[in-house]
């Protein structure tokens, strides 16, 4: 994976986001404070407003810079989270210039340490840990199936892991005050995972992005 192929990723998970505005926030509405898709968007708005901008000297600069722009611009707590996540990711990249696999998943395992200790939770507290470590474990699983191959199973694991979030009593958050309430509903950060996964498989051979 290249510069070009980060571009890409992050350029999607931006788009992602700002599309879905309504859906997270109505989802996050049900036992949170219904800002989440609100936030997501107005943070990678401004990302995609400085796009020209950012430092493109290898893949771990660009999306440490991204991170530090995420974290700045996106409010609530999800801002920390997520510029925590590509924070990480970009130093888990360090210098190298082409990404393999086996990077990604230590970028994505990184991202997912760095949203630990930042927002003190753990796969089950019905958080988007409960997609992104699902889908981080299909994606290392799948490698030899080939990037279209394991963005696909990743995707799969990521949405059956959001819906599976219905199940789980919201340990972290505003959703956590609700207790037993927050049963019942799936929760908003894991499902803009999967929807973000979901679209990255679906238009990565479209963009010619083979390695």
């Amino acid at each position: 994976m290249s510069l070009r192929h980060t571009e890409f990723v992050v350029r999607t998970i931006a788009e992602t986001a700002i599309e879905n505005e309504k859906y997270f926030g109505d989802l996050d509405s049900v036992v949170g404070d219904g800002d989440f898709g609100y936030s997501l968007a107005r943070g990678f708005e401004k990302l995609l407003e400085g796009w020209d901008d950012l430092d493109r000297t290898e893949p771990g600069a660009f999306l440490k810079r991204s991170g530090m722009v995420i974290a700045s611009r996106i409010g609530g707590t999800s801002g920390p989270l997520w510029g925590t996540a590509f924070l990480r990711a970009g130093a888990a990249a360090g210098h190298t210039t082409e990404l393999d696999g086996e990077h990604v998943v230590a970028m994505l395992r990184a991202a997912i340490e760095g949203i630990k200790a930042r927002g003190q939770s753990d796969v089950g507290d019905k958080t988007l840990l409960d997609a992104l470590v699902p889908l981080t474990d299909q994606l290392s699983a799948s490698l030899d199936d080939g990037a279209e191959g394991a963005l696909r199973a990743a995707a799969t694991a990521a949405r059956e892991a959001a819906d599976a979030t219905a199940g789980l009593v919201a340990r972290r958050g505003r959703a956590a005050y609700t207790g037993e309430r927050s049963r019942g509903s799936v929760d908003a950060g894991a499902t803009a995972v999967a929807v973000i996964a979901e679209r990255i498989s679906e238009t990565w051979p479209r963009q010619g992005a083979t390695s």
